[in-house]
């Protein structure tokens, strides 16, 4: 007699996909201020993403409270799923009823040039071949008006001008064709190889993988209001004139 089929759960192996909060110093108080820091001008960065734990940065000799840390983020809206630490460390890491998770991360590659050496574009066909299940760009024809918020889940395009008080937010690039006064956040999912292009840079903030400067401090006058491109270089935003007129 054949073996009846339950419709109502499957098992099936995965991969969890989530952002790593790699802690680099063990001290909290460090830890709050720069959070604070961070957010403070966007709240909902992260507001209900996972995240893993990882601590795997930490010298040998250093410890940090995982409990406590999973509490100090789920203050700031995120929700810690487990720990992400090598051998030596599991230890004193796994605590507090997070497991401890196999890193999934994939970081964007940056082969060690000599200084002054011209780049070479990298060659990374696994992530630059077509994909019939990729998420197509967002365009916004439109202006954006203070307090207006457009999220795109791949590359967002932008044909007008992005007032102050407006944000613009994207798991991919983003591309402004137009003014940029308010906010544009690109890689927001922890991309680390988005960019920001726009025809006339002038923000309220600026940010990619979390990375950001906001319009307090002054652009260079060679980016100031110009054509630029933004980018990420070790957790750096460089800002560099596209030449356009």
């Amino acid at each position: 007699m054949p073996q009846k089929k339950t419709p109502y759960f499957e098992l099936r192996s995965g991969a969890v996909d989530t952002l790593h909060f790699v802690v680099k110093t063990p001290q909290l108080d460090t830890l709050r201020t720069e959070l604070a820091q961070r957010f403070e001008a966007t709240p909902e960065f992260f507001a209900g993403d996972t995240v893993a734990i990882d601590v795997r940065r930490l010298a040998s000799d250093e410890r940090v409270a995982v409990p406590a840390l999973a509490e100090m983020l789920a203050e700031f809206r995120m929700k810690p799923i487990g720990v992400v630490a090598n051998s030596e460390q599991t230890d004193w890491a796994v605590v507090g009823g997070l497991p401890r998770l196999d890193s999934h991360e994939r970081r964007v590659s940056r082969a060690p040039r000599e200084s002054g050496a011209v780049p070479e574009p990298a060659v990374e066909p696994a992530e630059t071949a077509p994909d019939t299940g990729a998420i197509a760009s967002t365009i916004i024809d439109k202006p954006l008006r203070s307090g207006q918020q457009v999220y795109a889940k791949g590359d967002l395009i932008i044909l007008d001008l992005v007032s102050y008080g407006a944000e613009v937010i994207a798991e991919g690039n983003i591309h402004i064709y137009a003014p940029l006064r308010g906010r544009a956040l690109a890689g927001v999912k922890g991309k680390l190889d988005a960019r920001i292009f726009c025809t006339c840079l002038e923000p309220e903030l600026i940010s990619i993988a979390g990375i950001y400067r906001t319009g307090e401090y002054a652009l260079p006058p060679d980016v100031q209001g110009r054509s630029v491109q933004v980018r990420l270089v070790d957790d750096k935003l460089i800002f560099e004139p596209l030449g356009l007129k």
